[in-house]
């Protein structure tokens, strides 16, 4: 499920984005009686717990005791909510910088690794418009105060800071997708692949004589007994991709 953010009223959107926290819209009528913070909190636990697909004005108001109409006061509709969500989240992105940029890379990565994680319904969030809050930016902004000292130019930090990116919510993005299979169907990752590779194992004789470097890829791997087939896998590859890409920047750093 993709989801494209910033389809509000750009003025009043960004306006909301870029407030003081605290402050809320100026209507006519009666004094309010939530807040802007508060609809966005309850909207955020909403969707923690009930993913994207679960997330509605309604849901949002029956946990804070109001009717989804009564939300209107704060927020204009669903999209706008979602956009205040998501950078509402982005604030609890909070690495801090320190001078060996590795470590800080390093850093910066395995807290977005959590931050995905706990909150799996950013993933849906496409990249493609982007929300452009402060909360985000600022993330973004301290990985840069990283990359800087070590002297690349600003073409090749874009791209690490996009490889990066890519790099941990792709290897998320799996992890959740594992959980996510596993509730659905009520099938471990552990029993599908061995019910597959059983029957692959069967009806393909000659596996390894065709595809012998997909056979090489499988060799050499640490099995772990406490986690799930796929989001071992997936954290190894996140381990392994980070590595490479480190190593790499170590080359073009000045």
């Amino acid at each position: 499920m993709v989801v494209f953010a910033a389809q509000g009223d750009p003025r009043r959107t960004m306006a909301l984005l870029w407030r003081e926290q605290g402050a809320a819209p100026v209507r006519p009528g009666p004094r309010p009686t939530l807040t802007v913070e508060a609809v966005i909190e309850a909207a955020v636990a909403v969707a923690d717990e009930e993913g994207m697909a679960g997330l509605s004005m309604r849901a949002v108001g029956e946990r804070l005791g109001r009717t989804a109409m009564a939300l209107y006061t704060y927020v204009a509709d669903k999209a706008e909510l979602l956009d205040l969500m998501y950078d509402h989240v982005h604030a609890e992105l909070t690495a801090d910088v320190v001078d060996d940029w590795r470590a800080g890379i390093t850093a910066w990565a395995e807290e977005r690794w959590e931050f995905y994680l706990r909150h799996p319904w950013v993933l849906h969030v496409s990249m493609a418009r982007p929300v452009l809050g402060p909360n985000e930016l600022d993330s973004t902004e301290r990985l840069l105060r990283v990359l800087k000292p070590a002297g690349l130019s600003a073409p090749v930090a874009r791209g690490i800071v996009s490889s990066l990116t890519y790099l941990v919510q792709g290897a998320a993005t799996m992890v959740n997708d594992s959980r996510r299979a596993a509730r659905e169907t009520g099938q471990t990752d552990d029993v599908w692949w061995y019910a597959r590779s059983a029957e692959l194992g069967d009806v393909a004789p000659g596996f390894d004589g065709r595809y012998p470097l997909l056979t090489w890829l499988e060799t050499d791997k640490e099995p772990n007994e406490t986690v799930p087939y796929m989001e071992h896998e997936a954290r190894v590859s996140f381990e392994a991709g980070l590595g490479v890409l480190l190593d790499g920047i170590a080359v073009r750093a000045g």
